[in-house]
């Protein structure tokens, strides 16, 4: 049988022009919330004028319909940048990240780092220019010799990657304080890897007021580490705290994600010993002192799976720069199998489907299985294909939560604890729907361009903060798409 999938021959006191630094009012405490999007200076809206941001608005809606066509680029996984801003912390001195996507998140990250004693600058980087020159920004980090030990509640239970704040300020000061961290709501995901695997370096570690305390007076040191799970906020944290502990640790059944190759590139950039990143084990050297480094972010293949799947559901033929398809291999596979032509290159793939899909079943599973992050649009893809599909979800325990939302655009889907069975229909139906969480917003949005008529996503925040500029991404592949203000809530109060 021929295979489809073919392989063919990654405190500044100076603004300078053009730079965006993060909004210095959200850094109130207790007036203010965390920096948005559309706070960051020279934002340009996707509206026809140029004058409205989708950050600023509160609902998209598409009309249904539309086939996607035309090449989309990817810029810096989220995923990653996040966690190489945290890593900045382990080395005083001025670090660079570049190609990191210009969302909330990472607006919020700067936050927290900016409360830490840091100076972060967020500018255009003038050797970018393209698609990527709208969708990423440089951000240059400048860490004190003794930076803040306090998270603060305010922005970290907004965003469940700064616990990553905890590893290497341990590592450096001996102590920190860092609120339990918030995020996206798709279950639960607790801490107890992250303080088991700090607890066996001699960290010692306490909880008071919503607050993770840990304090290690004499210095971390090198342990034996073996994860349940291979997490890969656990491995994250883990290994940013073991490149400066003393002696060797080795961490068994470690994640092993590009975004944990990528944060291990930095490190070593940086001076850290690390051996086996991208296995299952990784065996980390601590070192007395890092030193600040300029690094680029991996590709987002989250973001290159969603244009991916968003093809496949419209039958259309998009194209896909920025990201290594190797990242995204049992993905594609499955797009193969429901039908789609895929071609690839070193750093981009093309998706292209001809006809109605065909019903294929997914699996969730750590990398380099099939991402969960991916699984809203393989619930949309299921939603539109011919059979029935049976989607099995392993990491999350409320993944399903937006499977309501789906079954208002008219998707046939049940779902029993970590399974749902889809039985696909040829269109699906507009209607007015709401995002739980970032990959379920771009989900959505993309079923509602298989559906008759208008669908509408509210709380179109959550998309702000994984996908840079998605709708004017959309319009350019061809689709009908706008941006608004939901109608305000009747008060109904007595």
């Amino acid at each position: 049988m021929t295979h489809s999938l073919r392989m063919s021959a990654s405190t500044v006191t100076d603004r300078p022009a053009g730079a965006d630094v993060v909004p210095p009012d959200a850094a109130t405490a207790g007036t203010a919330g965390p920096p948005t999007a559309a706070a960051w200076p020279g934002t340009v809206g996707p509206g026809d004028g140029g004058d409205t941001s989708v950050n600023d608005v509160s609902v998209i809606r598409v009309r249904g319909g539309a086939r996607l066509c035309g090449t989309v680029h990817v810029v810096g996984a989220k995923n990653s940048a996040l966690k190489l801003m945290a890593a900045a912390l382990l080395a005083p001195g001025r670090t660079v990240i570049t190609n990191v996507p210009r969302i909330t998140d990472i607006a919020i990250m700067g936050e927290v780092l900016r409360r830490l004693g840091c100076a972060v600058r967020f500018e255009v980087d003038p050797a970018v220019d393209g698609p990527a020159a709208a969708h990423s920004r440089t951000v240059t980090i400048d860490v004190p010799e003794r930076p803040g030990t306090e998270a603060d509640y305010d922005l970290v239970r907004r965003l469940r990657a700064s616990i990553c704040v905890l590893g290497p300020l341990l590592a450096r000061l001996g102590y920190v304080r860092v609120a339990h961290p918030g995020g996206d709501a798709i279950g639960s995901r607790g801490l107890d890897m992250h303080v088991a695997g700090l607890h066996r370096m001699g960290a010692e570690i306490s909880g008071e007021h919503g607050f993770v305390i840990a304090s290690a007076p004499g210095g971390l040191r090198g342990a034996d580490i073996v994860l349940e799970f291979p997490s890969v906020g656990a491995t994250e944290n883990l290994v940013m705290a073991a490149v400066l502990a003393r002696g060797v640790t080795t961490i068994d059944n470690a994640a092993r994600e590009p975004e944990i190759v990528d944060i291990c590139t930095m490190l070593t950039e940086m001076g850290a010993r690390i051996t086996g990143a991208g296995t299952a084990t990784l065996t980390i050297e601590g070192v007395r002192e890092l030193r600040p480094v300029r690094h680029a972010t991996v590709g987002d293949r989250i973001v290159a799976g969603t244009w991916a799947f968003a093809a496949a559901m419209t039958r259309g033929d998009v194209t896909v720069t920025g990201v290594n398809p190797a990242f995204l291999e049992v993905a594609l596979d499955k797009v193969v199998s429901a039908g789609g032509l895929v071609e690839t290159r070193p750093d981009a793939f093309r998706v292209r489907m001809d006809r109605r899909p065909t019903a294929v079943d997914v699996v969730t599973l750590p990398y380099p299985g099939f991402a969960t992050d991916l699984l809203p649009m393989a619930i949309g893809l299921a939603s539109v294909s011919e059979g029935a599909s049976l989607v099995t979800e392993n990491i999350f325990d409320g993944r399903f939560m937006f499977a309501n939302e789906m079954a208002r655009l008219g998707a046939d889907i049940k779902t029993d604890g970590h399974h749902a069975v889809v039985r696909g229909r040829d269109r699906l139906s507009g209607a007015p729907v709401q995002a739980t969480d970032i990959r379920a917003g771009a989900g959505l949005v993309i079923a509602g361009l298989c559906a008759d008529g208008v669908t509408e996503v509210s709380h179109v925040h959550h998309i702000d903060r994984g996908y840079p500029d998605f709708v004017a991404d959309l319009r350019a592949l061809g689709v009908e798409v706008e941006c608004g203000r939901a109608p305000e809530e009747p008060d109904l109060t007595l």
